[in-house]
């Protein structure tokens, strides 16, 4: 079998090395006779891939002992009302620097809850760079950031200092560089970029939010719900969850946070290059100072190009590259699992296809 090259968004790629690791233990998770989906989630052998994937976490992302690591469901969407359904209130303001469409979607939901205030925003460039945030209003609840836009390709890359709390949806960029988790009261991720498969959701949450909660709340709606229940109040997605703390053991084995964000980098380098060395042909739509790591995004000069640019590079067995559809043109997701050679390859094929045209 000849595996395809994923540079899909999201569900993204996973590391051969966990996929395989995972068809092993696929029928007799450790002994215990059956797969892991079939565990109980109240078994020991749950229990220990349980913890095991929390310990990771903290370890990875160096999270400080006055912070609850939550795994829950729902995506970042859910989180986009749960948060302000806790927090958040008619006497109360919330802040959002918007810099895409999930800024906007969790704008929305939480203008259901209480007061919202735009402090910064790049929609009038097209959401092509990280807008200037600075004056933050001291009586704010939150200031409420997405760290990296996949639709957009843009990423911050130096965190605001922030006299309010901060609230962070790093679904598309968690685990991909070292980050000071302080700076933060509230980090979120969808797993189905560098965590693993679409299921489960991490939520990194300070305690003392726990004490903060709305009371009008839904129990199975409320964070402090499932940090007394260690994340067990309802059934978890042990799949997923499994999945995640292969993953974690993958990154830890490939030298932890510093060793990928140098792969990163250097991941993010070649497919900028190829861009900017392609004289016009292909067309950055981020600013180079606002450039993500981990979703490149470029135009073509016209819609018959970039068509055959997708259809090409699928015979190349690359899959994924089409834009979002609310900005057209191509996009590569280079998260975590994407290797050098994959982006190589990428850039290999950008060069002959433009030669060709």
């Amino acid at each position: 079998m000849i595996r395809t090259t994923n540079f899909n968004a999201g569900p993204a790629a996973l590391p051969l090395e966990v996929l395989q690791k995972a068809q092993n233990e696929f029928l007799d998770f450790k002994g215990a006779g059956m797969s892991v989906m079939e565990l109980s989630h109240r078994s020991k052998e749950y229990d220990a891939v349980h913890q095991h994937a929390k310990a990771l976490l903290k370890e990875l992302m160096e999270i400080p002992d006055d912070y609850e690591i939550l795994f829950l469901q729902g995506g970042a969407s859910l989180q986009f009302s749960m948060i302000p359904m806790n927090f958040l209130s008619k006497e109360k303001t919330a802040y959002f620097a918007m810099t895409g469409a999930w800024s906007e979607k969790a704008l929305a939901e939480a203008k259901l809850f209480g007061n919202t205030s735009i402090i910064a925003s790049s929609e009038a460039d097209t959401y092509n760079h990280i807008p200037d945030v600075s004056n933050i209003p001291a009586d704010g609840v939150y200031l409420h950031l997405t760290s990296n836009n996949t639709i957009f390709g843009t990423q911050w890359r130096e965190f605001p200092d922030s006299p309010i709390p901060v609230v962070a949806d790093m679904s598309s960029d968690i685990l991909s560089r070292k980050i000071d988790v302080s700076k933060f009261d509230i980090i979120y991720a969808g797993a189905q970029k560098n965590l693993g498969p679409s299921g489960v959701t991490v939520v990194i949450i300070k305690k003392e939010w726990l004490t903060k909660e709305n009371e009008q709340v839904p129990k199975i709606l409320k964070y402090s719900t499932h940090a007394k229940a260690n994340s067990l109040y309802n059934t978890p997605p042990t799949f997923a969850i499994y999945m995640l703390s292969l993953v974690l053991e993958w990154l830890k084995e490939k030298g932890g946070l510093d060793a990928i964000e140098k792969r990163n980098s250097e991941k993010a380098r070649i497919l900028y290059s190829a861009i900017d060395e392609s004289n016009g042909f292909y067309r950055g739509h981020a600013k180079s100072d606002s450039r993500s790591n981990m979703n490149v995004t470029f135009t073509l000069k016209n819609d018959e190009l970039t068509k055959s640019f997708i259809e090409q590079a699928k015979e190349e067995k690359m899959s994924g590259l089409g834009g979002h559809r609310s900005v057209g043109g191509c996009r590569a997701s280079i998260y975590n699992a994407v290797s050098i050679e994959d982006c190589e390859k990428l850039a290999a094929f950008m060069k002959k296809f433009r030669e060709a045209h």
